[in-house]
């Protein structure tokens, strides 16, 4: 572990007694990686990743302007248009059981009913300039929350379908978002170097700066007690944030130059990350601190995120056009 300030060096000294609110893992098997190629009439460009509701996985085809659906029982893949000047970013699962969408070239959160495969889209406020819309997440209150690149937050009242925007502090950078299981909303400003909680009545983020400076708060991921797991692209980190008590830790991902890009807690609040800096994705085990590390076998593999649902990590290969997991049960 690296300690890196003065508020590290405090959290250290309570230590034991952190290690101790971890919840303790039966050892693990061997851990197997499985692919498939996208076997689509064209390059997709698969950027995100979300479990569908009938046991495929949606995937944002960001170059060809799709929503697709991998079926892991076939090998196959089906591609749904999105519409017009479609670049969709981000996908998750709502509570609708419909595929969410932050779609960047719509300037639009684009909603996909599933299994209807029904389109439909939810634009900005009429003069928005460009958000270059990148990821979402639902709150408690079942309204979908989102980030802008450009320097905006996010939401669409799920009730009235009434989509309204808030200038992010310090502008340009809001990146990955989550939302705890308890409702309350995180995101991270990857050029700001931040993360920052919303205050869902007006609105309004409050930022949390990390530890490390310069860090590159790229994405966001909640375990179930509600402590925020930040993935640090340029310090090359994984660090987590305890709401509750203000603490910081962080650990340096394993090698010589390692860049961390996705992160995702699963549901043994065992954390996963993509290194770009290795073509890899560790595990990490917050009770023994101990990282392992799946290289993957293709070169320039490009994992841009990473989700799951109980015994299955699914990864994107946006560098080479293949959909993969990791069988954790």
């Amino acid at each position: 572990m690296n300690t890196l300030s003065r508020r590290d060096l405090l959290a250290c000294a309570a230590g034991t007694a952190l290690a101790a609110a971890w919840p303790q893992r039966v050892d693990a098997q061997p851990l197997k990686l499985q692919s498939w190629p996208l076997a689509t009439p064209r390059p997709t460009g698969i950027h995100d990743v979300a479990p569908a509701s009938d046991g495929g996985v949606w995937f944002t085809a960001q170059r060809s302007g799709h929503l697709g659906w991998f079926d892991p029982k076939r090998g196959r893949s089906e591609l749904v248009a999105l519409g017009a000047r479609s670049a969709p970013h981000g996908v998750i699962q709502g509570p609708d059981k419909a595929a969410w969408i932050t779609d960047g070239g719509r300037n639009a959160i684009v909603r996909v009913g599933w299994p209807s495969r029904e389109v439909r889209s939810f634009a900005l406020p009429d003069g928005a300039p460009y958000a270059n819309l990148n990821t979402c997440a639902f709150d408690g209150d079942g309204d979908l929350w989102f980030t802008g690149q450009s320097g905006v937050i996010g939401k669409l009242a799920l009730k009235t379908g009434q989509v309204s925007l808030k200038d992010a502090p310090h502008g340009r950078g809001p990146y990955g978002i989550c939302a705890t299981p308890q409702g309350e909303v995180w995101w991270a400003s990857l050029a700001g170097n931040f993360i920052a909680h919303i205050d869902r009545r007006s609105g309004e983020s409050t930022v949390v700066e990390p530890p490390t400076k310069h860090q590159g708060a790229r994405r966001v991921w909640s375990d179930r007690r509600g402590r925020i797991w930040v993935s640090e692209w340029i310090a090359g980190q994984l660090s987590v944030h305890d709401p509750a008590d203000q603490r910081w830790r962080s650990w340096k991902l394993p090698g010589r130059e390692p860049s961390a890009y996705a992160v995702y807690v699963d549901e043994h609040d065992i954390v996963w990350a993509s290194d770009w800096g290795a073509n890899a994705v560790v595990r990490f085990d917050p009770a023994s601190e101990k990282f392992a590390s799946i290289a993957l076998p293709r070169e320039g593999a490009g994992i841009r995120q990473i989700l799951g649902r109980p015994g299955e990590v699914w990864l994107p290969e946006s560098g080479t056009e293949h959909i993969s997991v990791i069988r954790t049960a």
